[in-house]
């Protein structure tokens, strides 16, 4: 069958929109017709090569859709279900996942973009085998995954809003409230302020944070953090990020600091704005030959923690219908989060407005 779907054939160049081959869902593969698909940094990421792919991939990690065919052995879902797409393939079984570590799945040994069996499902024109990003690809109309990915979904929800549960709100709300286990009356501070650091942000509400910071170089991107929960705000074009920080408590420094960039100068900022015992979380994901150093003798002498939060430490099956459900009950924002919608031709100038710091959120519709 023929999908439509966004493809990245060279890093740093516009990505392509275009017609695809893609072939039936094979044993414990499903066919996944997209709703919706979140415009994220990481996709963005995938181009510039910070996050590394093969070309050619389809890009997208962040969708919600309805199952239009289950393969051999799929038993758990069946067409007509609703699902959010899982950027993780997790087993369930290997130590990892018993641990509740499930974004940390150590069974599938298989290069990044293929499906399980180290086979493409996506070809284009030429022939040319695709790679499907996080093996879904939500920029494209119809997706083969692995049953693996999906989480499935009371059909009441907009599959719009769900989308978004896909990774961003999952991301930063789980740093907070699973990585970081944020206690009630903290103090808080989020370097970033997008989509993930904007979910970050309702995290450290969910928490009940007494004082939650956001930091970033962009005014539009700080007044979205007032309305998500922000206490305070830290233009850090105009003021040290750490001292105002430190400023807004007491001298002391927050009580958790989540960088939600993926720069290391921004993760070492992290590290220096919470106090003595503190906790600074690395949420962004930065380009995978960056590195950062902070003092050695400096950090043993405080007792700061600095903590990785890989998808914010989520069991997707468990933590992505909560979610939903803390939507229905008026507690999370959802509605609020999409600022832009796009059509898939849209794509380039969707990570135009994406850098330019237009969205909390910007997201791609299908019909």
């Amino acid at each position: 069958m023929k999908t439509r779907a966004a493809v990245m054939y060279e890093h740093n160049q516009p990505v392509v929109v275009e017609d695809l081959e893609l072939e039936d869902p094979k044993a414990n593969e499903v066919l996944v017709r997209t709703a919706a698909s979140g415009v994220c940094h990481s996709d963005l990421s995938v181009v510039t090569g910070a996050i590394y792919y093969d070309a050619a991939v389809v890009l997208g990690h962040e969708g919600a859709g309805i199952i239009e065919h289950v393969g051999k052995d799929v038993t758990d879902f069946h067409v007509g279900d609703h699902v959010i797409l899982s950027f993780v393939t997790y087993c369930s079984d290997c130590k990892m996942c018993r641990m509740e570590k499930v974004c940390l799945c150590e069974s599938y040994d298989v290069p990044r973009g293929y499906q399980l069996d180290g086979t493409y499902r996506l070809y284009n024109k030429s022939g040319q085998g695709i790679l499907q990003m996080a093996r879904i690809a939500t920029m494209s109309e119809y997706m083969v995954v692995p049953h693996q990915n999906l989480v499935k979904i009371d059909d009441r929800h907009s599959l719009e809003k769900a989308a978004l549960v896909g990774c961003g709100v999952t991301t930063g709300v789980g740093a907070v409230l699973n990585t970081a286990k944020v206690e009630p009356g903290s103090s808080v501070a989020v370097i970033g302020t997008g989509g993930v650091g904007l979910n970050a942000i309702q995290g450290a509400v969910l928490a009940k944070a007494k004082k939650i910071i956001a930091v970033d170089i962009a005014e539009k991107k700080l007044d979205f953090a007032k309305r998500f929960g922000a206490t305070d705000v830290v233009n850090a074009t105009d003021n040290d990020p750490v001292e105002a920080v430190r400023e807004l408590t007491e001298g002391r420094g927050v009580d958790y600091a989540f960088e939600v960039i993926g720069n290391p100068d921004t993760i070492v900022q992290a590290y220096r704005m919470v106090r003595a015992a503190g906790t600074a979380v690395i949420v962004g994901m930065a380009h995978h030959q960056k590195e950062f150093s902070i003092p050695a003798q400096h950090f043993v002498a405080t007792e700061r923690q600095i903590i990785g939060s890989f998808y914010g430490s989520c069991q997707p099956r468990v933590d992505m219908p909560k979610l939903l459900n803390l939507y229905t009950e008026g507690k999370l924002k959802l509605d609020e989060l999409i600022t832009k919608h796009y059509q898939l031709d849209q794509i380039n100038e969707a990570f135009a407005d994406m850098e330019a710091g237009e969205n909390a959120r910007g997201v791609i519709t299908f019909n």
